[in-house]
């Protein structure tokens, strides 16, 4: 099961309703935050998440929106005694513009952290994958994608016909391998069913580009930022951000099961035209909303 926390669902400014950029997804004992803008800390109290649960922090660019609450939350971590070292991971640029963020201030209690710069592909495999891929913005900007891993689920019905229910021999066949039980071949392929891993990407401030396309290709769950509605998609090329439109078709072209749109524009006291413009090419979109949790 995997869980997708938004805290903040703003762009560069935040509003009464939404905070600054930062979305957190939760699988097993994995805490994995997707940026931290100014305020998460509070948002993770807000939502009763403790802090320490985040193992790893993925930066996408390093606009103020996006980065200005990583001091608060590395301060909040030492000081209740976080035991991990926390992994983060970012674009070109990422360990002087996290060394300059962290100079500024002065900290009671020291936290352990390694910082790896990427450029693009898989940089972390166990139970699941994480892939960066670079996108089209005013500064180094990476979206991101968390792939489960494929699984194989013992078809029962099947391996009754050999008496075989419980045995060592059941691991073999979900890691794919045929065996031989009291002389009869078993096929994994048929004793087994496989079931694929759910992929979630995460799209954040990017003119449309096909690295965006390429890396949501197939998700199950696409995050994409929705800055502006179609009228301003004059400022597309200029300023580097998606309409609701353009994320929809993103959603399209990458054959995404559903998109959630966020990211917004402060200028917009009602977001649901953004909706309705997106629905218009992909129906299934919905809005994130601060504090929203999805399931899959």
């Amino acid at each position: 099961m995997i869980n997708i926390t938004f805290l903040g669902t703003s762009s560069m400014m935040p509003t009464k309703e939404r905070n600054h950029s930062s979305i957190l997804i939760t699988y097993k004992d994995q805490g994995i935050l997707v940026d931290c803008g100014e305020g998460t800390q509070r948002q993770l109290r807000i939502a009763g998440i403790k802090p320490g649960k985040i193992t790893k922090l993925l930066i996408t660019h390093w606009h103020g929106d996006h980065v200005l609450g990583i001091p608060g939350l590395i301060q909040n971590l030492a000081a209740n005694n976080y035991k991990n070292t926390l992994e983060i991971y970012g674009p070109r640029g990422t360990k002087r513009y996290l060394r300059n963020l962290m100079s500024g201030i002065i900290l009671q209690k020291r936290l352990k952290y390694e910082v790896k710069e990427l450029s693009s592909g898989v940089f972390y495999k166990n139970d699941f994958t994480l892939e960066a891929a670079p996108l089209d913005h005013l500064a180094p900007c990476l979206a991101y994608s968390f792939k489960e891993k494929d699984r194989r689920k013992i078809n029962l019905d099947y391996t009754k016909k050999f008496n075989l229910i419980r045995h060592p021999l059941l691991g073999n066949l979900q890691k794919g391998k045929d065996i031989v039980y009291k002389g009869k071949k078993i096929s994994a392929g048929k004793a087994t069913e496989l079931i694929k891993g759910k992929k979630i990407t995460i799209i954040m401030d990017t003119a449309p580009t096909a690295n965006a396309v390429k890396i949501a290709k197939n998700s199950d769950i696409l995050i994409a930022e929705s800055t502006w509605s179609r009228e301003l998609e004059k400022f597309v090329m200029k300023r580097k951000h998606l309409t609701a439109e353009l994320a929809a078709k993103m959603a399209k072209q990458s054959n995404a099961k559903k998109l959630i749109l966020t990211h917004f524009s402060q200028r917009y006291k009602n977001i649901k035209d953004l909706e309705s413009e997106a629905k218009k090419v992909f129906k299934n979109t919905v809005l994130a909303e601060d504090f929203m949790t999805v399931t899959i």
